[in-house]
């Protein structure tokens, strides 16, 4: 018999503050039972969907509680409140007991990711297209001007198959005859009751653009998750096993963001809206490992957004590396060497500059000796080292905007 879940109420005077932005060690989230709390934050990049007054119902603290980072943000009583308080290890017993308020967590992280991941893309690769199936034949011809006709066959099959009236769907057959003796690795259809999925190496399970029904668990090997942005393809993230991808598209039913290729020869489990809904209550901890990927990526979110305010693009650099550093929970004390599983035109991608632009900036990076390119990867021979860049440009960039606030507030009164 399942032990009974034990929940705490917790009483805060208006004005109280509950949690503080920047603090570690976040071991609990709260739901507002009574009462009004207002949400803020440092530094504000975008502005919050919901707005910044949370009132009973809603919740708070989930993302640094769950992701087992630091606070993202502050609460401050607006009101006397009484909050029910849930610690990280009670989560799936509270999934099993009260699936609305479980499945109300996941849909809210999953509107707030979409929504901030669209603001950062707005940001850094500056481009604001939402997709759609019909971009599918967009996907398809540049994977095939790469000769990466796996993804081309991929996408124009699916570009076909979800637009078959579209103006494109004659030239799309046409291409598919020429590419298929070169697509070698290319996995179409599966049955709906096919759960358990092989994808051999550089085979692609989904394309942006693509309608999904299905998130996925990996249960071996490696995925990559890329976009393709100004005639060029923006690697994402790479996925390992244990990792979950794909649930943004089941849990709002909008064409895939982003597309997944098989880094490796790989196994997945799939899992469809009607699966997921039963796991819910069947399998609490797949729901829980849910919740916390959602946490994780919003904190990377966020982290990312903050990066954007920047000015120095070189500290831009710094602080990108120490956030893969710190999602990776790498200790930024460690004077050991580290590879990052990324090279430098992706690391330029991750900061918002061209290709170009940015040839500068990674020269004068390499000027540290402590930081190397070797086979396409970012090289650091102290881990230390990062954290030192990037700290002393995080307290330069602080100088320069309270210098700039300052001017302002003079100008303002005229004193200037």
């Amino acid at each position: 018999m399942a032990e009974q879940l034990q929940l705490t109420f917790v009483n805060f005077l208006r004005d109280s503050y509950i949690i503080v932005e920047g603090k570690q060690n976040a071991d609990r989230f709260f739901i507002i039972r009574q009462g009004k709390v207002r949400i803020s934050k440092q530094v504000e990049v975008v502005e919050e969907e919901g707005g910044n007054i949370l009132g009973p119902g809603d919740f708070f603290g989930v993302v640094a509680s769950m992701s087992s980072h630091s606070h993202i943000e502050t609460a401050r009583a607006l009101t006397d409140v009484t909050l029910i308080s849930v610690q990280k290890e009670q989560y799936g017993q509270l999934i099993q007991s009260n699936t609305p308020v479980a499945m109300k967590i996941i849909l809210q992280f999953s509107r707030r990711m979409r929504y901030l991941d669209e603001a950062l893309t707005r940001l850094t690769l500056k481009n604001t297209a939402e997709a759609d199936p019909s971009h599918l034949f967009q996907v398809a011809e540049y994977y095939a001007r790469q000769s990466q006709y796996n993804q081309a066959y991929y996408a124009y099959h699916q570009y076909i198959k979800h637009c078959p009236r579209g103006k494109n769907v004659g030239l799309a057959r046409e291409r598919m005859m020429k590419i298929a003796p070169y697509a070698r690795a290319v996995k179409l259809d599966y049955k709906p009751d096919e759960f358990n999925r092989t994808y051999p190496k550089d085979s692609m399970l989904f394309s942006e653009g693509e309608p999904g029904d299905e998130l996925y668990i990996i249960q071996k090997g490696s995925v990559k998750i890329a976009k393709i942005v100004d005639n060029s393809e923006v690697l994402l993230a790479v996925l390992k096993s244990g990792d979950i991808f794909g649930e943004m598209a089941l849990l709002e039913a909008k064409p895939r963001a982003a597309s997944a290729v098989a880094y490796s020869d790989c196994q997945v489990l799939a899992v469809n809206r009607a699966n997921f809904e039963r796991m819910i209550g069947s399998q609490p901890q797949i729901i829980a490992r849910l919740t916390t990927l959602l946490a994780e990526r919003i904190w990377f979110i966020y982290k990312q957004l903050a990066n954007t305010l920047i000015a120095d693009p070189l500290g831009r650099i710094y602080d990108a590396l120490l956030i893969q550093l710190e999602k990776s929970r790498i200790s930024i004390n460690s004077s050991q060497a580290y590879t990052f599983d990324f090279g430098p035109k992706e690391l330029l991608n991750m900061v918002g500059l061209s290709q170009s632009d940015g040839a500068l900036v990674l020269r004068k990076l390499l000027e540290n000796k402590n930081i190397q390119i070797l086979k396409d990867q970012i090289y650091v021979s102290d881990i230390s080292e990062i954290g030192k860049q990037s700290e002393y440009y995080r307290k330069m960039e602080k100088i320069e905007r309270a210098r700039r606030e300052h001017a302002a507030a003079f100008a303002g009164r005229g004193l200037l």
